[in-house]
């Protein structure tokens, strides 16, 4: 699959797309060797030497972290200027892969099955585009290459070990950064200002009751109907009390109680996620959560513990970088290829570490192999997913692109 996309109107960009589709089998066999021996959370040697070994020789400033195994590369632009920061995360996830793919995972129980090997190469096949750029470039382009995104917060531990930070005191200015998706058609860039990716907490609820034999619930308290009151409550709750113009999702996920078929158990356990795209929604959904697990449990007699971990804040696009990134992809790939999102992704994403501090855009690059119809395309976190890698010379032009329409001298 190393099929190249036709000519677009790029003149104001020197042939970068042309160069990047000329890349395209060298990116696509880093994505591959990458695929093949995936890594998982925060140490990832593998994948960082990796990514070492295809940024040699291009003249970068070349840093690894010291809590995780990231890398930050940095090119120096001919002239004084302002720096913009590209992030690829590394991570992938333990699944076992069920592709079919010739060059799928050899390690049990580890797939990217969410394209952070595509994120990789592309960002590489950028850091070379942008390298024999070099003269163009008024200030620095950062290349952030993380680990652990798919959980343990990558992105907020190389904020911490300094990745926002230049050599000369300042700090980054910009940042972009792409996720890969089926969803939509090959080679199309969709984007869209404000929240486009959900925040995400976790929700646990023990509902104590008390334990007894199962021909006589009368003389226990049984917890498990007072558990599966609150999941139905809690769907409830979402659809009479947040408002359905700033959304939220509640998903219970795992109920667990019992040891056996003629014991009423002691507790019962659910165990979930809600997603939510503003602050004032996310404390609401809390709040909202708290309040249904214990008045219900109290209605039974019963007694709710309630656990409400914090996860990642949503992603929040900049409103005036990200029209003016519409504008660069449109004028790289051509209008008809660059779309607005109309809606944003109830899933989640550390970049939003990176966005409370810098003003920046993610968007998704459309990966969905020819021939399969949307509804039928693996998607991000399955162990079938597919990805047309014939969208990374396009991925790799729109993070160059991106960084000249930061780094390029006025005039």
């Amino acid at each position: 699959m190393t099929r190249s996309h036709g000519p677009a109107p790029q003149a104001a960009f020197g042939g970068l797309l042309a160069e990047a589709q000329a890349a395209l089998p060298d990116i696509v066999a880093l994505r591959r060797s990458i695929h093949r021996f995936p890594e998982l959370g925060t140490h990832l040697p593998r994948t960082q030497q990796a990514v070492l070994e295809a940024l040699a020789g291009l003249g970068l400033d070349l840093a690894t972290g010291s809590r995780l195994s990231s890398v930050t590369a940095t090119l120096e632009g001919a002239r004084p200027g302002p720096a913009m920061l590209l992030r690829a995360d590394m991570d992938a996830l333990p699944v076992d892969e069920e592709s079919g793919l010739d060059f799928a995972s050899e390690v049990p129980g580890a797939m990217h099955a969410c394209g952070h090997d595509t994120h990789t190469a592309m960002l590489v096949g950028a850091a070379r585009l942008l390298a024999a750029r070099r003269s163009e470039l008024a200030g620095r382009v950062v290349f952030m290459f993380q680990p652990a995104e798919e959980s343990g917060g990558g992105a907020r531990h190389m904020i911490d070990e300094g990745v926002l930070e230049t050599a000369d005191g300042g700090e980054v200015t910009a940042a972009f950064a792409l996720h890969v998706t089926t969803r939509f058609e090959c080679g199309t860039f969709h984007l869209r200002p404000g929240a486009t990716f959900a925040a995400s907490d976790g929700l646990r609820v023990t509902v104590h009751g008390r334990g007894g034999h199962a021909s006589a619930p009368h003389r226990a308290l049984d917890p498990v109907p007072v558990a599966c009151e609150i999941v139905q409550a809690l769907q409830s709750m979402v659809t009479r009390t947040v408002d359905i113009f700033d959304p939220a999702v509640v998903t219970v996920a795992s109920v667990h109680a019992g040891t056996a078929g003629n014991v009423i158990p002691e507790t019962a356990e659910i165990r979930g996620t809600f997603r939510t795209l503003s602050p004032a929604a996310r404390q609401l959904v809390r709040d909202n959560i708290t309040r249904v697990a214990h008045h219900v449990a109290a209605a039974h007699g019963a007694r709710a513990e309630i656990t409400l971990t914090e996860g990642y804040p949503p992603v929040v696009n900049d409103p005036a970088g990200t029209a003016a990134l519409h504008d660069t992809a449109a004028l790289l790939l051509g209008p008809d290829r660059v779309h607005h999102l109309a809606e944003p992704f109830m899933g989640a994403e550390d970049f939003s570490y990176v966005l409370q501090r810098v003003p920046g855009t993610m968007g998704f690059l459309g990966t969905r192999p020819p021939g399969v119809p949307p509804e039928e395309a693996p998607d991000c976190h399955s162990n079938r997913v597919v990805f047309d890698e014939a969208a990374l010379a396009t991925g790799a032009a729109l993070h160059a692109a991106a960084a000249l329409r930061v780094c390029r001298p006025a005039g």
